[in-house]
């Protein structure tokens, strides 16, 4: 039973399904309970340092319902959008229900779409990989397959990764800066794949030229069907999941850099590279992306058998409640500036 956990993560879509079936001002019933309600939950319910033995890690890294929790988010997300936008084209919603539709269907596209998108990038069977471009299209985020796998995992924690917010930096100045940066990087990347594969621009193996036709495909069909309406709210929904992506990314990294060597290389990425929280709740919720420390640390683990190491810089909320303080910078400055490292501030 301890296994079903993760099905807490299906409360995000479970009340936006509510609050779209009810409307009015119910619409804004997803942004208070992921801002509001799962905060005040994760101040009051413990912490969970404890990690597995090797028999038991080696049993859940095999068992197939944590990929079936994963798997039933193709669905959900894609039936949630659907219904969203046959909502608006179908019934004369005032502008702040449009608006509490366009914020509710963003954390649902950011904490059901991306991130379970960024947990099967990671994975070595193509169907998975493919659910997980799938999740990434609504977001207009499909570039980050490419960016992420083969950019910042090589570049996390240094002045180079798009993704890794600096020391000071707050999180709307990171906004543009990771936004347009990972965008770009990964075209950089998909071109020296090419270069090395002696493949052209117009390469049938050009992902990133297939991405940016069926991102334009996904919003030319929303229009076609719903009208202009409809495309408003699919591509204010998709900015909506990718800023909270954003948002996400730049709690994870903040401040933390990673040291050059004598040779003037980076050290490796390890454990204290990452921010780490151990609060029950936004781990179960997100899938374990706040155990990111040992998620970079080792890449190719399983969101349910990610590990706590005690080395990893911690952060005092978990990963919820750091959203929201990161909105507010000098809230933000004031709680995590002191726990970061005095070497790492040093080379900022």
């Amino acid at each position: 039973m301890r296994d079903l956990k993760y099905l807490s993560a299906y409360s995000i879509p479970l009340v936006a399904i509510f609050g779209i079936y009810l409307k009015g001002f119910w619409l804004y019933a997803t942004p208070i309970f992921a801002f509001g309600v799962l905060p005040v939950l994760e101040l009051i319910l413990p912490e969970d340092d404890t990690n597995f033995s090797d028999e038991e890690r080696l049993t859940k890294s095999q068992k197939r319902l944590f990929d079936w929790l994963l798997y039933f988010n193709v669905p959900i997300v894609l039936g949630l959008l659907y219904y969203s936008l046959f909502t608006v084209a179908s019934y004369g919603l005032a502008p702040y229900e449009v608006v509490g539709l366009i914020v509710s269907l963003g954390i649902l596209l950011g904490a059901n779409g991306i991130n379970v998108a960024h947990e099967l990038g990671h994975r070595d069977k193509a169907y998975e990989r493919f659910m997980g471009k799938l999740l990434l299209l609504p977001s207009h985020y499909m570039h980050f397959y490419i960016e992420h796998n083969f950019g910042h995992h090589l570049r996390a924690a240094t002045k180079e990764d798009p993704a890794t917010a600096r020391y000071n930096q707050n999180v709307y100045s990171f906004y543009i800066t990771s936004v347009f940066r990972q965008y770009f990087s990964a075209w950089e990347i998909q071109r020296n794949l090419l270069q090395r594969a002696h493949r052209s621009f117009f390469s049938v193996k050009n992902d990133m030229l297939w991405y940016a036709l069926f991102q334009i495909a996904y919003l030319g069909v929303v229009f076609l069907f719903f009208g202009p309406l409809g495309l408003l709210l699919a591509f204010a929904a998709g900015v909506m999941g990718f800023l909270l992506l954003e948002t996400i990314n730049y709690i994870e990294h903040y401040g933390l850099l990673r040291l050059k060597t004598r040779s003037g290389r980076y050290e490796r990425v390890r454990e204290v590279h990452s921010w780490n929280s151990n609060h029950v709740l936004g781990r179960v919720v997100l899938y374990e992306l706040t155990r990111h420390s040992d998620h970079h640390y080792k890449s190719n683990k399983k969101y349910q058998v990610l590990e706590y190491h005690d080395i990893s810089p911690q952060m005092p909320f978990g990963y919820p409640t750091s959203m929201v303080i990161s909105l507010i910078p000098p809230l933000w400055f004031w709680v995590m500036n002191k726990r970061i490292p005095k070497e790492m501030v040093a080379a900022a």
